[in-house]
């Protein structure tokens, strides 16, 4: 199939990729949109990965306040070049973070940041309800296992669906972000301020 400058024009309005790497996606699915847009994708994850070990030392601190001034949220998104961090793309990424942490009120960052202790405090309530439930022991461990992992992806910012994207998790954004601007890309932290909170 012949590759029309037209479908690489859509497909990096689509994706924000390359002109040429919209075009090698293009004839490697043989004009497919949609799966051209899988492949950049993935080439997108495997960007990330050969870049998740590079320096993040630039990047902004980008603020949002909620109508009213009664709510605000500061995150700090790092890159590894000043040219990077000066991109409308990775500005408007780190305001819809921003944002999104208004609206989820995140517990941490990842899973590993979680205090220990509402983990626990989560997996008592948990065992607690299983067995209230009259349900076997070998049945209760397993069903806690689901319902904490459950609950982690609702109070880490990464694991979370984007309120703004809601098909996809913030994580899987960052990676995309990352694919898109070929260099290390991190939420490095946050803080959310609520009034009489």
């Amino acid at each position: 199939m012949k590759i029309t400058s037209q479908m690489v024009k859509d497909l990096r309005d689509k994706t924000g990729a390359g002109m040429m790497d919209c075009k090698k996606a293009l004839s490697e699915n043989g004009g497919d949109i949609e799966k051209a847009i899988d492949f950049l994708r993935q080439k997108g994850l495997a960007v990330a990965a050969k870049r998740a070990g590079r320096a993040t030392s630039e990047g902004v601190v980008e603020t949002y306040i909620h109508a009213g001034g009664k709510l605000g949220v500061m995150v700090e998104l790092n890159c590894e070049t000043d040219f990077v961090a000066k991109t409308d793309d990775f500005r408007q990424f780190a305001r819809d973070i921003a944002m999104h942490i208004a609206a989820a009120n995140p517990v941490s960052l990842s899973r590993e940041d979680v205090p220990a202790d509402i983990v626990d405090r989560e997996r008592q309530i948990y065992v607690q309800q299983a067995l209230e439930s009259g349900k076997p022991e070998n049945i209760v461990e397993k069903m806690v296992v689901g319902k904490i992992d459950r609950f982690l992806s609702e109070i880490c910012l990464l694991d979370q669906q984007c309120v703004k994207t809601p098909d996809k998790t913030i994580q899987e954004l960052l990676t995309d972000l990352v694919g898109k601007m070929g260099e290390n890309i991190s939420i490095r932290r946050f803080a959310r301020f609520q009034v009489g909170v």
